[in-house]
């Protein structure tokens, strides 16, 4: 998807959780401007409902002319989230 409406409306589920967040850096394959992340993640519910995600992303970044990092895929379940 592209366009903040349409990113906005597909995390909208997602952000309404409120839950509790937690990304463990893992590895780095950097070629250039272009790297691949790979990151363990979990999000949980704060107040102890039953809400339990978890995955390892495979995410794809592009260096910006600033210096910065902006996303060119983002993959949040890496290879388990890959159709078949």
């Amino acid at each position: 998807m592209s366009g903040s409406a349409a990113i906005r409306e597909a995390l909208q589920a997602f952000l309404a959780l409120k839950g509790r967040f937690n990304m463990e850096p893992g590895k780095v394959i950097l070629a250039n401007d272009i790297a691949l992340l790979f990151s363990k993640w979990n999000l949980s519910d704060p107040e102890g409902n039953a809400v339990e995600l978890s995955g390892q992303t495979s995410d794809v970044v592009r260096r910006q002319a600033d210096g910065s990092w902006l996303f060119v895929i983002d993959n949040p379940f890496g290879a388990a989230g890959v159709g078949v």
